[in-house]
């Protein structure tokens, strides 16, 4: 086989590893969010702290596979997060503030690794547990923070679901009625997002909520 010969195949081979080790993080990290949407919206709260503590140990083999990969990193932090809402007691508090520090460095090294991966999840996310965490000394909760990830969230995405949604959350808790009502309904007219029917449907159910109770204020 002469060199020409030699370094196309070389090429080939290479390009069809590659080819093989996106498709196994895309299909790893797509059952991560099936399980996590069947968790979040299908199952009683009662039973979600115990559903969300192996989910994250299957996050963590995932991650584990594909070091240096943004989307595990992303999902290892919103299952950290989610986990940390269900937790239970006065133990399950305090093993919540360790999950949220693990969720916020997990998100930054998202950040750093592809700024724009998961069309900006990790900033939105960053930004939603920035408004939701208590400050410090207790956690690290930040407004102002929590805005400037949000709209960079929002640059990336500006008509996601997700993204328009927990700016929305993050101006009504702020007290901007008619602003938070703008980005909910925004958020409502997004396009539904192919294989996560589940979530999709239990986000609107969110913001539906949300609009309510921003109705029953003014």
């Amino acid at each position: 086989m002469n060199i020409v010969k030699k370094i196309a195949t070389s090429l080939f081979v290479s390009s069809m590893f590659m080819q093989v080790a996106i498709a196994g993080v895309d299909e790893d990290v797509f059952q991560l969010k099936k399980t996590w949407e069947q968790l979040k919206y299908k199952t009683p709260l009662s039973e979600q702290e115990k559903g969300f503590e192996l989910l994250l140990a299957q996050s963590e083999k995932v991650l584990a596979k594909y070091p240096g990969k943004a989307e595990p990193l992303v999902w290892q932090g919103i299952i950290e997060g989610t986990f940390a809402g269900v937790r239970n007691g006065i133990r399950g508090q305090l093993a919540a503030l360790s999950l949220v520090k693990d969720a916020k460095q997990h998100f930054e090294q998202a950040i750093q690794i592809d700024s724009h991966g998961s069309n900006g999840a990790a900033y939105t996310s960053l930004g939603s547990l920035y408004y939701q965490v208590p400050p410090w000394p207790i956690a690290y909760g930040d407004n102002d923070k929590a805005k400037d990830m949000l709209v960079k969230g929002l640059e990336i995405n500006p008509d996601g679901i997700d993204a328009n949604y927990f700016y929305g959350e993050f101006l009504f808790k702020a007290g901007e009625l008619n602003k938070a009502t703008e980005f909910l309904n925004k958020g409502l007219l997004a396009d539904p997002r192919e294989g996560r029917e589940i979530a999709d449907e239990g986000r609107k159910k969110e913001i539906n909520d949300l609009l309510k109770k921003i109705s029953d204020k003014k």
